[in-house]
């Protein structure tokens, strides 16, 4: 027998389902408590509320836990590429061999974008932010592929996602070049996907480009660990995007601005912001740790704690390592990056931070990263939103194959009545 739970008001009683998912995660079904009641729910911020039924990725913030389609991502990021990735989170399982050299092949031979996207891009002043660039490419791709989708068929949904998959790292890399004053350059089909990226971002036009297997194993890392993380703000924002009908592309350049906002994924920029405002001040870490722990100083840690993790975040576990391999293998005398490390091992050993669980999460060792890889502060966002292509991509192609409605939310009105 099914487990309901029973709402009464006034005076009459409303049973409604519980439904389970494969994790046993537990979710009241309230599709008719409008119609049967004429009450909504009121949740800000949609902490409590359930937008969808999904089986991409699983997140247990009480235990620390992330998989992905069943996969831990201590698994994956050991023992996969962020290709693979890409294919499990958008095809729903691992790739063979000859899906992988397949999917390789297909992006490479999409690895064009039209020429008037330079145009667009000179268009932009070298002062504006990457993310506003990024968004803005990434809609126009729009232009250059003006037919909608037919969903229906697997080959079209194949043909677009490969698309965007070829495409996108392209835009990104130009985003980043545009930054560093670089000239634009395009794929190597010689090099595997994440090598091909550094290629497309670090290659000097004077000399050759060899790939550097401790930057590529972190930049693969990297983008493995924002490949998806649920129904975050700017997953749900391609989710509900997309339940209009609006094309991969549109949907995912809304993804893109939502993920600009510095409590999404900016928040790996704002750790660097912080730790230069301190170097500034004299670098004393102590001294800002004390601030920390003051309710009454406005200063804020950045890049500790998790608004879904209330354990050790699971990704920070993985990318901590790969934060030490990066900085001992480069041998990079940074004094950001000191202060970093100082913050780090006296929030791991302090108490007060240990006992409320805010410990180093995946922002403050991606931001130090990318820091050492001397990538620009306000690229780093960019960085978040590459990795999260395939997330994106998977949860547009779930809620249009689910047939999801158009999202619509209610709410409840405090203004003015009749005047």
């Amino acid at each position: 027998m099914q487990d309901k739970v029973t709402i009464t008001y006034n005076g009459k009683e409303y049973q409604y389902p519980i439904i389970e998912g494969t994790e046993k995660e537990k979710a009241i079904q309230i599709n008719s408590l409008r119609a049967e009641t004429g009450l909504i729910t009121l949740d800000p911020g949609f902490k409590n509320t359930g937008s969808c039924k999904s089986s991409i990725t699983f997140l247990d913030g009480e235990k620390g836990i992330l998989k992905y389609r069943g996969y831990p991502i201590e698994y994956l990021t050991e023992n996969v590429s962020f290709l693979e990735v890409a294919y499990l989170l958008i095809f729903e399982e691992l790739p063979t061999k000859d899906q992988l050299a397949k999917l390789q092949k297909d992006i490479y031979n999409e690895s064009l974008v039209d020429e008037d996207l330079k145009t667009i891009l000179k268009s932009f002043p070298k002062a504006a932010h990457p993310m506003g660039v990024l968004a803005s490419l990434t809609s126009a791709l729009t232009a250059f592929n003006p037919n909608c989708v037919d969903v229906s068929s697997e080959e079209a949904m194949y043909k677009v996602i490969i698309k965007l998959l070829a495409k996108f790292p392209i835009l990104a890399a130009w985003t980043h070049r545009k930054v560093k004053g670089l000239p634009l350059n395009y794929s190597d089909t010689t090099l595997e996907y994440v090598d091909n990226i550094a290629q497309m971002m670090f290659k000097k036009p004077n000399m050759d480009y060899s790939p550097n297997k401790i930057v590529s194993d972190a930049l693969n890392k990297l983008l493995i660990l924002h490949a998806d993380h649920e129904q975050n703000c700017s997953t749900s924002t391609v989710r509900i995007v997309g339940s209009s009908h609006a094309g991969l592309f549109a949907s995912i350049s809304a993804g893109i601005s939502a993920l600009w906002g510095p409590l999404h994924g900016g928040a790996n920029q704002a750790v660097i912001e912080m730790l230069n405002a301190i170097k500034d001040d004299g670098g004393d870490a102590e001294k800002y740790m004390q601030k920390a722990k003051d309710k009454n100083d406005p200063f804020r840690l950045m890049g500790f704690g998790h608004r879904v993790y209330k354990n050790f975040d699971p990704r920070a576990r993985i990318i901590k390592k790969t934060a030490d391999e990066v900085l001992n293998s480069l041998g990079i005398e940074d004094p950001i990056l000191s202060i970093a490390k100082q913050l780090e091992e006296q929030a791991l050993a302090d108490p007060y931070f240990v006992d409320r669980k805010l410990y180093p999460n995946v922002d403050f060792y991606s931001g130090v990263i990318y820091k050492a890889l001397d990538i620009p502060v306000e690229m780093f966002t960019v960085m978040f939103a590459l990795g999260r292509i395939p997330g994106w991509v998977a949860h547009w192609k779930e809620m249009r194959m689910h047939k999801e409605p158009i999202g619509r939310p209610r709410q409840v009105y405090t203004g003015k009545t009749k005047r």
